[in-house]
């Protein structure tokens, strides 16, 4: 089976690094460490790698205009302006559900921002949230127990979002103008593995990557959700992906060492680092939040 070439760019030796988003205007890689509370920004033509710390779990990251971008945090969300590094606090959500934090998430086509939580496996008290481009907030989705990798198919018909414990990916019908989304249906279920599906991207093919955590592999499926590439990693813990570089053909993947028994990091030393994966498929573009008052005519 095909594999692409994969560089170890990154010697991060990350906790738990997630959401890598890729800023087409400045060519630069974001991505979290969620529980060291810093936001990384990574230059893929230098190296050089400089991160904010955002003094809170940041779960969620999506580019917000020139020098911006919106966070979820562990119940907040809020902006950093990625100049000065100050955070301005949005609104708290789950205020009340001390045991849950935010986690994964990213802005659909036409700006609006998608985040989940995650609560503890014995209460189902996770939920998907929309936070609009008018500042209202909309609960998309409840009783999950981990609501994490979630995007768009190229034509904006169908949402995927992932509940990894349950090692599902779901699908749904997306409603680009309204944002609503319905008929819920497994698109992938994992159950039968010893692994469990964490973030994920679309390609412009419409295929889904996977990284899978406790997996040490990323997988590829097509859209009637089948596996059809399994890229082996040296790390047991890969959490995310995203496609980026010019031609939008590199595949960034996260990875963490949170958890790992010192036996389980001398197997797998990477772990918490940034790899790069070339590949021969065209990622689909990060898309900005937008507030109202970016929008043209406002």
């Amino acid at each position: 089976m095909l594999q692409y070439p994969l560089h170890n760019v990154l010697g991060a030796r990350a906790r738990l690094g997630e959401v890598p988003i890729w800023d087409s205007t400045k060519s630069l890689l974001y991505w979290v460490d969620i529980y060291n509370h810093r936001v990384h920004q990574f230059n893929p033509a230098t190296g050089k790698d400089l991160f904010f710390d955002v003094g809170d779990v940041v779960g969620a990251i999506a580019t917000a205009g020139a020098d911006r971008l919106i966070m979820a945090l562990r119940h907040h969300l809020a902006f950093l302006n990625t100049q000065t590094g100050v955070v301005t606090p949005i609104l708290e959500i789950e205020g009340n559900l001390p045991d849950n934090r935010f986690n994964d998430g990213k802005c659909d086509p036409q700006g609006r921002f998608w985040f989940g939580s995650m609560c503890s496996l014995e209460k189902p008290q996770a939920s998907l949230y929309r936070y609009d481009n008018d500042g209202s907030l909309h609960v998309m989705e409840t009783e999950l127990t981990l609501s994490n990798g979630l995007g768009w198919s190229p034509d904006q018909k169908t949402f995927y979002l992932t509940d990894s414990p349950q090692q599902k990916i779901y699908a749904y019908d997306f409603d680009s103008v309204t944002g609503n989304i319905t008929n819920r249906r497994i698109f992938v279920d994992l159950t039968h593995e010893s692994f469990y599906p964490d973030g994920l991207t679309i390609d412009s093919e419409g295929h889904i990557w996977s990284a899978m955590w406790d997996g040490w592999c990323v997988i590829r499926f097509n859209p009637k959700g089948e596996e059809i590439l399994r890229i082996n990693l040296p790390v047991q813990l890969p959490t995310s992906c995203t496609f980026g570089g010019e031609d939008l053909q590199t595949l960034y993947i996260t990875t963490a060492s949170v958890g790992l028994s010192q036996a389980e990091i001398e197997k797998s030393f990477y772990s918490g680092d940034l790899f790069a994966l070339q590949t021969d498929v065209t990622g689909l573009p990060t898309y900005d939040f937008k507030e109202l008052s970016q929008f043209p005519g406002n």
